[in-house]
């Protein structure tokens, strides 16, 4: 397993490379460029202060050198400085990813203790009436996109009823200030795990139906196990095994989620700082926000292969 590891980590990197250079490429080669976004239309600077300000940021050396350069900093651990906060890029990321972290995480925590029992549920009680309704709603909840909820969760429970914040982290002043955190992060944590609600719950439901008309199920029930012992001893086990694969390739797409959900409800994540470089032209801040995205996608698609093996001795990687 350990050797499988640091291969696979080893393959990661001419990965991650491609990737870099792709997004390099392509946000490099978009309309417009960061000095544009720096000077004030109505104070506009003349040609020499622009040309200055191209080689100061080295934006008038070729693509490849400039890549070739962003590459040989990476390598020393500088992500190079943001455009917007003249600050280093890696120190920005540094105070917007905890932010991120928190969402993601509380929004698969809910996603998990709620989808996957109503999945075992629905799936113990197939064609029932609460099957069907379990089924309706998680086929609504996938459908529907999850920008549409985030705005409909804000003017129901932040406008009309008041209970949560609309936006933001923290309330300037509160006293106890992890209490505050979680009044914050519940609205936005509860829509970003819809989907993966739905999806687990659906992904559940199949894996224990399957489970359920296995041959040594039958055989479990014949050796006089209890139905308790036999479906969570031996039914859910089994179950489990394609819903690591299927929840841990999903944490990529939550991730992708988030910067929606950063977005709408002004959570101060690197969902939030990438759109805001966009706009502002801030390439080093969007490579490395790109750079970080690639590596939790990779190490997600690896922590995939581990949790199979573990969970099924039969797997064995060499």
């Amino acid at each position: 397993m350990t050797k499988y590891i640091i291969r696979r980590l080893l393959i990661s990197i001419p990965i991650l490379i491609g990737i870099t250079i792709i997004t390099f490429t392509a946000y490099n080669l978009a309309p417009g460029d960061p000095i544009s976004s720096m000077i004030d239309p109505a104070s506009p600077l003349p040609p020499e202060a622009i040309q200055h300000l191209k080689e100061e940021l080295g934006l008038n050396k070729p693509l490849p050198v400039r890549y070739l350069i962003w590459l040989r900093e990476l390598a020393k651990g500088n992500m190079g400085f943001s455009y917007a906060s003249r600050r280093p890029v890696i120190q920005v990321i540094g105070e917007r990813l905890p932010a991120t972290l928190q969402l993601t995480v509380a929004s698969l925590l809910l996603a998990l203790v709620t989808g996957i029992p109503l999945g075992v549920y629905s799936a113990l009680h197939q064609y029932s009436k609460l099957d069907y309704l379990l089924t309706l709603a998680a086929f609504f909840m996938v459908s529907v996109p999850a920008f549409f909820f985030a705005l409909g969760a804000i003017w129901i429970f932040s406008l009309r009823l008041d209970l949560f914040p609309v936006q933001g982290l923290n309330t300037p002043g509160a006293k106890n200030i992890l209490l505050d955190r979680i009044h914050h992060l519940i609205l936005p944590a509860t829509v970003l795990g819809l989907e993966r609600i739905a999806g687990y719950l659906r992904y559940t439901r199949s894996a224990v139906l399957e489970v359920l008309g296995q041959d040594y199920m039958t055989t479990a029930r014949a050796k006089g196990l209890t139905e308790r012992v036999v479906l969570w001893g031996h039914g859910f086990r089994n179950a489990l095994i394609s819903l690591i694969t299927v929840i841990t390739l999903g944490l990529p797409g939550l991730f992708g989620g988030a910067f929606i959900i950063e977005w709408i409800f002004a959570w101060p994540g690197i969902g939030q700082l990438g759109i805001n470089s966009i706009n502002a032209r801030d390439y080093p801040t969007l490579m490395g926000t790109a750079l970080i995205g690639s590596i939790l996608v990779l190490l997600s698609n690896l922590l995939a292969d581990i949790l199979y093996a573990v969970a099924d001795p039969r797997i064995r990687y060499s």
